[in-house]
């Protein structure tokens, strides 16, 4: 058992152990569920990822963007087998 200390403000801290096991880091969030006689279920919140994260994920340090016409370019040659 892993028993925590609550503090005056009614703040509790988890330990190290504990948020390596739920795998969550400094600014990730967890959810606590309520559940009959005073239990809680914590959990990690995970993302469900947004659009905006994607973008500029696949660019390559050093190289420039590539416009829609570009990329339409290269997928074009590739179902020709040019590539």
């Amino acid at each position: 058992m892993n028993a925590i200390t609550i503090s005056a403000k009614g703040q509790v801290t988890l330990r190290k152990e504990l948020l390596q096991h739920l795998g969550v880091r400094p600014g990730d969030k967890i959810s606590l569920d309520r559940l009959p006689n005073g239990e809680l279920r914590v959990r990690a919140v995970r993302p469900l990822g947004k659009i905006d994260g994607f973008f500029g994920s696949l660019k390559r340090e050093g190289q420039r963007s590539i416009s829609i016409e570009e990329m339409n370019e290269v997928i074009a040659k590739g179902w020709a087998g040019e590539l």
